[in-house]
């Protein structure tokens, strides 16, 4: 039988979450979950990942991982809520270290803070191996968006998180901390040398008017169509083009919360002596 691929669009943050399930075991991962969050009164909801959990228990699913594939700046991470409810171990590439410890910096954490990825239950290599029941698993090392991107093969599938979107809107940007336009022209070149057929699951879509939000693509239509990253376009070519865009993009909206949740596996900060969990906003701090 076929994986089970599910997604759920969460239309604030142009997200894209899915359910993998293996249909023979009915064991299942959760990848890139959302906790909704509203700037202007401070409140998390736990609307986006209710949907995922109802998904999960009216399919009789277990859930055995929370996929990130990498510390996310455009929205808050929902992995804490959905572990405490199903159980699932939480898991992100090793390199979050290096993420950790530039924003642990920028923030002025907690002197105990670890950056050390220790908040996260399970770190993966480039080319790990893991199950999902009887489905094997790969963790894909792609940097580039940021220092610490992973994608996740399975069967035909790669989810490929924010390094590549729908062919019509490209690729990342790079101009992150750590990031790099020409790594993440090399670990695109990675993903599009897998079979043509390989289906492609973005953790983004922002759709323009002509189209509805979509999420799925394949690796033949990423080297044909990609507007970024396509057949023909040399790496010096695309590091032009990506750097000339990344300057002209404004600082998403949600990255100064956001970071500060997801560098912690989505918890957010420890309670202070009034009961109150705080957001730091660092001023003039970033470029």
């Amino acid at each position: 039988m076929p994986i089970q691929i599910q997604p759920f669009f969460e239309p604030v943050t142009g997200t894209i979450s899915y359910v993998l399930a293996d249909p023979a075991s009915r064991d299942a991962a959760i990848i890139d979950p959302v906790l909704d969050y509203d700037p202007a009164s401070g409140r998390t909801r736990t609307a986006a990942a209710d949907a995922i959990l109802a998904c999960v228990r009216s399919q009789g699913l277990t859930v055995q991982w929370i996929l990130e594939t990498h510390a996310h700046a455009d929205h808050l991470s929902a992995a804490a809520y959905l572990r405490q409810q199903t159980g699932g171990r939480v898991a992100i590439g090793a390199s979050i270290r290096q993420v950790q410890g530039v924003f642990k910096t920028l923030y002025n954490l907690e002197p105990d803070f670890p950056a050390d990825g220790s908040q996260f239950d399970h770190l993966f290599a480039d080319g790990d191996t893991f199950r999902i029941g009887a489905l094997t698993a790969t963790a894909m090392f792609v940097p580039g968006h940021t220092p610490a991107d992973m994608a996740y093969r399975v069967e035909d599938a790669v989810f490929t998180g924010d390094t590549l979107f729908m062919p019509d809107l490209g690729t990342a940007r790079t101009d992150f901390p750590g990031g790099d336009a020409r790594t993440l022209y090399r670990s695109i070149r990675r993903i599009l040398a897998l079979p043509d057929a390989t289906r492609l699951f973005a953790c983004h879509d922002y759709p323009p008017d002509t189209r509805p939000a979509a999420w799925e693509s394949s690796v033949a239509a990423q080297k044909a169509h990609n507007i970024h990253v396509r057949d023909g376009i040399s790496e010096d070519a695309f590091v032009a083009l990506r750097q000339a865009r990344d300057a002209t993009l404004s600082a998403p909206a949600l990255i100064l919360p956001a970071l500060q949740v997801n560098i912690r596996a989505g918890r957010l900060p420890p309670v202070e002596e009034n009961g109150v969990s705080y957001l730091k906003i660092p001023v003039n701090a970033l470029p």
